[in-house]
């Protein structure tokens, strides 16, 4: 299933604040892990709430919780847990990619500087390393995780970890490719993190879990469709944990 777009499409958003380029170490010593005030999170320029947006499904891919935009030459992946739920979307342009997941979060307080401190734990545990650095989106972790290649050897995989705290959201994504590595590769992406749109919705969640996503309508049809061929062996989309540096099962549209 193949979609193309000739065009960066725009959003609704009223005032638009340029995209932050500076990247660096951070100035100060690691403040101590601690959830912190939304009052001291600033999303001036994304990404947004559902609320936030004159009309947040223009020129966006609606995947219930998220509404990712459409940008030139875009893949999209979507990663199954099994036949009906998404677990997470992957956006690639160019030579990079960016993991996309929702997940609830207090009313008022963040949790991305608790999550960073997990993250960062669970990769050292692992073998990798993690520095803290101040990117576009404030500070986000740049990590290298061992992963094992198809040919059973051992590797390193360079990613950065952003977030971003929401009202009773937090939106995580991975990078990786060579928007991981050399930052100026990484504005396509960039820009589809900052100019999604967060659909919480009013259904009581705990903290943490995972905003449920959805597949457009063309994509339940490939997939119905794709399961339907002679020949497969069982349901092509099979359950089994996300891994952000191992892809698994997933539809893809292009645009």
């Amino acid at each position: 299933m193949v979609f193309r777009r000739g065009q960066k499409a725009e959003s609704g958003r009223r005032d638009r604040v340029s995209e932050a380029d500076a990247y660096g170490d951070l100035s100060e010593a690691k403040e101590e892990e601690r959830k912190i005030s939304l009052a001291d999170v600033s999303r001036a320029a994304g990404p947004w709430d559902f609320n936030e947006v004159e009309d947040p499904k223009a020129g966006r891919v609606d995947l219930g919780a998220l509404l990712v935009p459409a940008v030139e030459g875009m893949e999209l992946r979507l990663e199954m847990a099994d036949a009906d739920q998404v677990i997470a979307a992957t956006v690639v342009a160019r030579q990079s990619a960016v993991q996309l997941q929702a997940f609830a979060a207090p009313r008022s307080e963040g949790i991305w500087a608790e999550v960073r401190a997990e993250i960062a734990l669970e990769i050292s545990k692992q073998g990798g390393t993690v520095d803290e650095r101040e990117g576009p989106f404030g500070v986000e972790l740049r990590a290298q995780v061992p992963v094992q290649a198809p040919d059973g050897s051992r590797g390193i995989q360079l990613v950065r970890f952003i977030g971003v705290d929401g009202p009773r959201w937090f939106l995580r994504g991975v990078v990786s490719g060579q928007g991981a590595v050399q930052p100026q590769e990484a504005r396509d992406i960039e820009h589809v993190f900052r100019d999604t749109v967060v659909s919480r919705g009013n259904s009581p969640m705990a903290p943490r879990d995972p905003i449920p996503l959805r597949m457009p309508a063309e994509a339940q049809q490939a997939m119905q469709q794709s399961q339907g061929e002679p020949g497969e062996d069982g349901n092509q989309y099979q359950q089994g944990d996300l891994n952000p540096f191992q892809r698994g099962p997933e539809i893809t549209e292009r645009r």
